[in-house]
């Protein structure tokens, strides 16, 4: 190995250091969205254009949801205030570019996690807030049973999403015959499926029923049994920013922690004179955990005064008791038999 002379190799040193120096800096500088966020006074919220359970306006102009309450816990979490909330409606085709754009801070609309939408995209899931499947839909006069019997149909999806390729690879691999109508929106497939123009309806399971109810005729058709592919849909944001990343991710994980610990909105006072170690690293009172967040000591807190935990965030919005009536099956805890799991805060 030749030696370099000693003053030319520092000076190889040092321009490498200096460029070092630079690419750290420029990657520094690549995003602070939480500094953004906080400047702006308000959150970007990327949501769906209109779907039941998860993301509707009201006639009064408020916006209510599953997702939607993900947003209000992430703006509670930075402002104390989840009315601090701009939502933006987006289409499936729409949804990414917006966030790749700086449209929105995040995308909270139940989009699918895959790998092509990280490595291709350059997003990252922060989390897994509803696992989720495909499935189909089809008038309850058919008198089908099973996905398996439809050979030959005529199926609606969403342009721009997954459901596609998923339902042609499902009619594939079983030797059955489809014919694809994919619509640009929620509304075209709806009523597509409505005027008879398919003759099944698919896409997420969690989708299909909040679907149903925009039917003119909603108890005329029947959700089938079949889920054909794992969606576990989460909020979204831009590569390169991993402070924002690690907001989104706890805000949320917040809530599942909040439901295992037994936190919630009518219990949070009793939590906030709770002894109990995990207790006390979730409400602040130990540890500097919202700090390291870029928050404040209170950040759960605020998060479960502002929408509950993750249980009552669920049933309110999509569960048993909602207009949608979806078990939570794998949605539960892993405590209760589900896989909903949270990484501690300690």
């Amino acid at each position: 190995m030749r030696q370099e002379p000693q003053g030319e190799g520092m000076k190889h040193l040092g321009m490498a250091l200096a460029a070092a120096g630079v690419l750290f800096t420029a990657g520094l500088a690549q995003a602070d969205t939480l500094a953004d966020v906080k400047a702006r006074g308000t959150l970007k919220c990327g949501v769906n254009q209109g779907l039941d359970g998860f993301s509707a306006k009201g006639a009064d102009g408020s916006w209510s949801g599953f997702d939607v309450d993900l947003c209000k816990g992430i703006a509670a979490a930075i402002f104390d205030d989840p009315a601090k909330v701009e939502y933006v409606p987006l289409s499936a085709e729409a949804r990414f570019p917006a966030l790749s754009k700086g449209d929105v801070d995040v995308l909270v609309r139940n989009s699918t996690w895959t790998m092509s939408r990280e490595a291709g995209l350059k997003l990252l899931f922060a989390a897994v807030s509803y696992y989720d499947g495909q499935g189909f839909m089809v008038p309850a006069a058919k008198n089908k049973t099973s996905a398996l019997e439809l050979d030959g149909s005529k199926v609606c999806t969403q342009a721009g999403t997954t459901s596609a390729l998923n339902a042609q690879d499902y009619f594939q691999q079983n030797n059955m015959k489809l014919e694809l109508i994919q619509q640009p929106g929620v509304d075209e497939l709806v009523k597509a499926y409505d005027e008879g123009k398919c003759d099944v309806l698919t896409t997420d399971v969690s989708q299909l029923y909040a679907l149903r109810l925009k039917l003119s005729k909603p108890a005329d058709s029947i959700v089938l049994p079949d889920v054909i592919s794992k969606e576990p849909l989460g909020p979204v944001v831009r590569q390169g920013d991993d402070v924002w990343l690690n907001v989104v991710k706890w805000s949320f994980y917040a809530l599942l922690n909040a439901e295992e610990l037994g936190i919630g909105s009518k219990t949070l006072d009793q939590a906030l004179k709770s002894q109990k170690p995990d207790v006390r690293r979730f409400v602040g009172a130990d540890g500097v955990y919202g700090e390291q967040l870029g928050l404040t000591k209170d950040w759960s807190v605020r998060i479960v005064k502002a929408v509950g935990n993750y249980g009552e965030v669920f049933e309110r919005n999509v569960g048993t008791g909602s207009k949608l009536g979806i078990p939570r099956g794998i949605n539960q805890l892993w405590s209760q038999g589900g896989i909903q799991y949270a990484p501690p805060i300690r």
